[in-house]
């Protein structure tokens, strides 16, 4: 696959190049497709998937777009965050005393991050070196004692995760299918995006969506475009004019940003602006990219969600939802 098509595959979302008018051009490109899967219905699944690599201890999730990426093992509690430009992700596999202890670290070259020097550590426990188990791979049989506090070590930086309260969480899968199907039965909806491509490659964009191909975005103090079935209008600056081209493929929204979920597990229970919602965590594969999602107990809305991925760091915050929207041509475009 292209870089431009991976990106495309994150969920048509932007990635952080914006360095001058160059990265304007590239986020207005990969805005041509759509945000989020095109009318596929998402793979859901509890159950541990099949091996892509018997001999790595524990195998690994099959990733098909991308091989090679250094994925979780299946039945892991996978949590992932930023390191830097890096995806930093961490998968425990709960056992009889030992743990499976994975990390995998994906660079902006992709897949995997190899030759780093990975160690972990539970509380205030002393750091274990992990061993390599392919590109990007890291991983050891541990016992992780009763602390919730684990640090990963790459090199001589550090980075914190907070398990969750019990060893083995509850399936959310159940959890999963009940949000995608909800993602599809929206009428319009609202959302906020931070997207971070490193430290220093951030970019915050708004977007109304109207079911079923109605879409607009505005990326703060830069681009801006419209989209109406197979017709749409962008311009580059925030006061420039509006170009107006064709739409191609015509988008179906709104739809998830995961196209499949594996490994997922309710981390807790918490709220959410006045909303009680379960905190779930997952894998998806297709993408590949790790999510943690929060997810309204009584509606099955998704309130926030946190995608990490290479080179993409993506943070949402969703509302309101079936409010009414128009969405038509900008004023002043032909």
């Amino acid at each position: 696959m292209t870089l431009r098509g991976a990106y495309l595959r994150l969920g048509g979302s932007l990635l952080a190049l914006v360095g001058g008018a160059a990265g304007v051009v590239v986020v207005v490109a990969l805005l041509r497709s759509e945000p989020g899967p095109i009318g596929s219905t998402p793979t859901i699944t509890g159950a541990p998937a099949p091996t892509a690599a018997p001999h790595i201890l524990g195998g690994e999730i099959p990733t098909p777009n991308q091989q090679g990426f250094p994925a979780p093992p299946p039945g892991a509690v996978v949590l992932a965050r930023e390191a830097g430009a890096d995806a930093l992700a961490l998968g425990i596999v709960p056992g009889e005393g030992r743990s499976l202890v994975r990390v995998s670290v994906v660079s902006p070259a992709g897949p995997g991050a190899g030759g780093l020097d990975v160690a972990v550590s539970f509380g205030r426990g002393s750091a274990i070196r992990l061993s390599p188990c392919g590109a990007g791979c890291y991983q050891a049989e541990l016992e992780p004692g009763a602390s919730r506090r684990v640090s990963v070590m790459l090199g001589k930086r550090s980075y914190r995760f907070a398990l969750p309260a019990s060893r083995l969480p509850p399936d959310g899968a159940g959890i999963m299918k009940r949000a995608t199907a909800v993602w599809r039965g929206l009428k319009t909806l609202v959302w906020h995006e931070r997207l971070a491509g490193s430290p220093t490659e951030v970019i915050h964009t708004v977007y109304e969506a109207v079911a079923p191909d109605r879409l607009s975005y505005t990326i703060a103090g830069l681009s801006a475009a419209v989209i109406i079935g197979g017709t749409r209008w962008d311009r580059s600056t925030p006061t420039g004019p509006w170009q107006r081209s064709v739409q191609d493929p015509q988008i179906h929204v709104p739809v998830p940003f995961w196209y499949s979920v594996f490994d997922a597990r309710v981390l807790g229970s918490t709220s959410f602006r006045g909303r009680s919602v379960w905190t779930v965590s997952f894998f998806d594969p297709t993408t590949p990219a790790w999510f943690q999602a929060e997810i309204d107990k009584q509606s099955g809305r998704t309130l926030e969600l946190w995608m990490t991925a290479a080179s993409h760091f993506m943070h949402h915050i969703y509302g309101p939802f079936n409010v009414p929207i128009e969405l038509n041509r900008p004023a002043g475009a032909q």
